[in-house]
């Protein structure tokens, strides 16, 4: 039985997906989904997957909450077996990723342990093929951001802290999975759409989604001869654990109104974006950003 928790009802979207948010906060990044007002809705009940992944074996880094929790739970309907990173205090967030994914049949390893630790990516890519013999895809989603109103208030702790979680896991991970990865394989990053029209509160953050963009094109033309396949998604604003950990209380109550949809994104309606990479229906895509973000318009 699927565990309870908030879902997309298309009969009754306008109750489901909430436009505003009450104000809250929470202190430490990037946050702890389970306490979240309303909690984020990751799972889409009308979503009917078709084995586009059977067979396939998934690392997804960040998967306990937000985004990640969504792609694990669609990777789950369409067959995938995975592996899911996550710190120790997200764990409870954690355990509920598991239980969703198993209720849709699957199995997936746990790994805990801090991507920003160069050594770790090698022990996660090393129990995957102890568990499972091989990896097929693999999803670099983790992330922080610190908002600050001006440059000059970005500290030295605070850069290495946002490049360390943000950018240096992904030349870790790939390096990593790569000497595994055969030919229809896939690589699949999540960007942001702070990458193209940028922020003015987040500076390092932005700055790090821009080099994620050019990490994605860059090494989609190095991979592509080995049929490796590079690409990434760019969201807008998503109702995750990390803008209630980013934003002050009264920030919440207006995130995502200053789209042209007027609200901002769940979690759930960017799996397909991650399916669609993932699968064989995009065979002949490789060095691009797919723009999930409520109607924003980016230069790309």
């Amino acid at each position: 039985m699927i565990p309870m928790y908030p879902y997309y009802d298309y009969e009754t979207r306008c109750e489901q997906v909430p436009v505003t948010f009450p104000p809250q906060h929470q202190n430490v990044q990037p946050g702890l989904e389970y306490l979240m007002t309303p909690l984020p809705i990751s799972d889409n009940p009308e979503y009917r997957g078709s084995k586009k992944l059977k067979g396939k074996i998934a690392v997804i880094t960040g998967g306990d909450s937000g985004i990640g929790r969504a792609i694990a739970i669609g990777f789950a309907k369409e067959g995938a077996d995975m592996v899911m990173t996550f710190m120790h205090r997200e764990l409870p967030d954690a355990k509920l990723t598991q239980e969703m994914v198993e209720a849709y049949g699957q199995n997936i390893l746990m790994v805990e342990g801090d991507l920003r630790n160069p050594d770790f990516p090698r022990e996660v890519i090393e129990r995957t093929l102890e568990c499972y013999g091989k990896l097929d895809i693999l999803i670099l989603n983790q992330g922080v951001q610190f908002p600050q109103e001006s440059i000059m208030d970005i500290s030295q702790g605070q850069l290495m802290d946002t490049y360390h979680t943000n950018i240096f896991p992904l030349f870790y991970m790939t390096k990593a999975a790569l000497p595994y990865l055969k030919s229809g394989s896939c690589i699949i990053s999540t960007a942001s759409v702070t990458a193209y029209a940028g922020a003015p509160l987040l500076i390092d953050y932005s700055s790090t989604k821009g080099a994620i963009v050019s990490f994605t094109r860059s090494l989609a033309l190095q991979l592509v001869s080995k049929g490796i396949r590079v690409n990434a998604v760019a969201p807008g604003p998503i109702w995750t654990p990390l803008i209630v950990s980013s934003y002050s209380a009264e920030y919440v109550k207006t995130f995502g109104l200053e789209t042209p949809m007027k609200r901002a994104g769940q979690p759930f309606e960017l799996a397909p974006a991650y399916i669609y990479l993932a699968s064989d229906d995009s065979s002949y895509v490789t060095g691009q950003v797919l723009h999930v973000n409520g109607g924003v318009m980016t230069e790309t």
